[in-house]
């Protein structure tokens, strides 16, 4: 395998497309583009411009977008929410349709979401329902956000009974992903994001993943041509996998790889108590022992992911939650068929199997991966 980067890493702005026919947008990716007019202009239509932050982001990048926005001369007006995962809910959503009534929004008002994923999922779906639809736009200042949530026209909130079981799937007019904000991230948000690039590489690129193998200390160390490299290959697999199935009635549901053992630690334990990435990481460690168990995966490959989920600095120990306590939680699952839960396996590198598994073998699973509650490394 190669350690090096490739050829077209970032020395300057690159943009993806997502083929979506009339609903098709640019992802825009390199170092300073919250700054920068030219990006915004073509998807700014309206009279007035409504920012959708939260208290830790906003602080940092929100007066650059300010004044990016403000040759346009717009009338701009912000939410601040309050941040984290706990936070994705009726409550806090309600804020933002608080705002744009009081500021008589009307439908060709542009929406711009400046934050990480829990920030964008919300707006996405403020957008959809506000006037019934209304246009936005993702500027991603995480990882994971710039790798995965921001792509695909997932939107959402939280239930307590279930992860992202409330939104709808609406399109952003583009994705501006500044990898300057990389920067600013905490040790953990960083390695919550590695999970989502590790994922989209186990499941479709195999040279890919075998990049990250090489390269995980760069990623770790923040170079800002490997982070330039993980979120475009992300985004060109993700605008790939969402133009063949844009409302996961297939092909898009593998992009779910770890995630139905993942949301049920994050809902299980309590929102934003393990990040999302966190508990992906450990979800695709949980996924590869049960397509071990059932035959699908060679034992070899599930653990080199084990051991570049941990090189990330991941968890790869589940919390115990009480095996029926799993089942419930894995139930209460978008990919569930009349009860039954639907599992991404892993066959090989590149190479995914989404299937229903005997309960016998989820719960062998289950045993062998909570053996004690997981500790976060200290940074």
């Amino acid at each position: 395998m190669s350690s090096s980067l490739p050829e077209d890493h970032m020395s300057a702005m690159i943009t993806v497309n997502v083929e979506l026919g009339e609903r098709a947008y640019p992802i825009h990716i390199g170092a300073g583009l919250i700054g920068r007019t030219e990006l915004f202009a073509p998807h700014i239509k309206g009279a007035s411009v409504a920012i959708v932050t939260n208290s830790t982001v906003g602080p940092l990048y929100g007066d650059t977008l300010r004044v990016a926005l403000e040759p346009l001369g717009k009338k701009v007006t912000t939410v601040v929410l309050p941040d984290g995962e706990a936070h994705k809910n009726w409550e806090t959503l309600n804020q933002i349709f608080d705002l744009l009534l009081t500021e008589r929004a009307d439908r060709k008002t542009t929406l711009i979401s400046l934050g990480g994923g829990v920030v964008g999922d919300m707006m996405g779906f403020a957008a959809a329902c506000y006037m019934r639809g209304v246009p936005f736009i993702q500027v991603p200042t995480t990882l994971l956000s710039q790798v995965d949530s921001s792509v695909g026209g997932k939107t959402g909130i939280n239930h307590p009974l279930g992860k992202n079981m409330i939104g709808a799937f609406y399109q952003p007019q583009a994705v501006i992903a500044d990898i300057g904000a990389l920067h600013t991230l905490p040790e953990r948000e960083l390695a919550a994001g590695i999970a989502e690039v590790i994922k989209t590489a186990a499941i479709k690129d195999v040279e890919f993943f075998e990049w990250i193998e090489a390269n995980i200390g760069a990623l770790n160390e923040r170079n800002d041509d490997a982070l330039a490299h993980v979120v475009k290959r992300s985004c060109e697999i993700k605008a790939s996998v969402v133009a063949s199935d844009e409302r996961e009635g297939g092909q898009r549901a593998i992009l779910n790889f770890g995630h139905t053992f993942g949301h049920a630690i994050e809902a299980g334990l309590g929102y934003g108590q393990w990040l999302h990435g966190e508990a992906v990481g450990c979800g695709m460690v949980m996924a590869a022992d049960l397509s071990v168990r059932l035959g699908r995966l060679a034992d070899v490959a599930r653990q080199r992911l084990v051991r570049v989920i941990e090189a990330a600095k991941l968890p790869v120990i589940a919390p115990k939650l009480g095996d029926d306590r799993y089942v419930d939680l894995m139930r209460v699952d978008k990919k569930a068929e009349a009860g039954e839960i639907k599992f991404i396996l892993l066959t090989h590198f590149g190479e995914t199997e989404i299937t229903g598994a005997p309960d016998q073998a989820v719960r062998e699973t289950l045993a062998a991966s909570v053996r004690s509650i997981w500790r976060r490394p200290e940074h």
